[in-house]
């Protein structure tokens, strides 16, 4: 299969993530990541409901890469569906971004856990708020040599923090890729350079989102291209 930015299709499961009439931080584009991924090019597909094996395959065979948002306060089966849905990216190699509530979704699948009421579990965290208050930001550190600091650059970034939960324990296989000031985790990867599989916990297609965090879904869609063409090299190479 090969492919282009033009025609890569992405699936979203989980929320929009965006309110409204809400424009994304830098003001060009409406917020939440379907206007976003459009922004970086891509063709966003909502993932309502995955339902049946049959719906399943039929939704996510022509699909080259997922966004997994999750819910704020998701059920045990839609628990259970989400981290299906990322074994079922893993096994096949297709990227994908998790934010927020997906980073937990992520990290939860491969053994990790998280805190579930940062200020209590960690009194020591000074960069969050309780409950989330919208607009608040905070510095995080990028760590060098991820794939994180090749989408940001490495060192000091702001982002928005309007979140309660946060990675305890990195799932098997991923590393911290990103942490705030205070030491709380902000964002993991895998390990494997032949997966792209990152999660990050702040809201970069939100309306207090930044004009940098359009990286993280070129990066995203730079990944599906660079997956497309491997599988299409791979190919010829079968036929000759």
């Amino acid at each position: 299969m090969s492919a282009n930015v033009s025609s890569i299709r992405i699936g979203i499961y989980g929320t929009d993530g965006a309110f409204a009439h809400e424009r994304h931080g830098c003001g060009l584009w409406p917020a939440g990541y379907a206007a976003t991924l459009t922004a970086a090019g891509a063709t966003p597909v909502p993932l309502d409901d995955l339902g049946s094996d049959r719906r399943w395959n039929d939704l996510l065979d022509d699909l080259h890469g997922i966004l997994i948002s999750g819910s704020e306060a998701p059920t045990g089966a839609e628990t259970v569906e989400g981290q299906r849905l990322c074994e079922w990216c893993r096994k096949r190699r297709l990227p994908v971004l998790a934010v927020d509530h997906g980073l937990h979704i992520l990290n939860a699948t491969y053994g990790g856990n998280s805190y579930q009421d940062l200020p209590r579990e960690f009194p020591e965290g000074i960069q969050h708020r309780h409950p989330p208050e919208k607009g608040l930001r905070h510095a995080i550190n990028v760590e060098p040599g991820t794939r994180l600091a090749e989408i940001y650059g490495e060192g000091e970034v702001v982002v928005n923090s309007e979140h309660r939960r946060a990675v305890c324990k990195v799932a098997k296989g991923f590393r911290i890729s990103a942490r705030a000031l205070d030491g709380v985790i902000e964002a993991i990867e895998t390990e494997t350079a032949s997966w792209f599989a990152l999660g990050v916990q702040w809201h970069p297609a939100s309306a207090t989102a930044s004009g940098l965090d359009i990286q993280l879904f070129r990066g995203l869609v730079e990944a599906c291209v660079q997956r497309c063409s491997e599988a299409s090299r791979t190919s010829r190479v079968h036929a000759a």
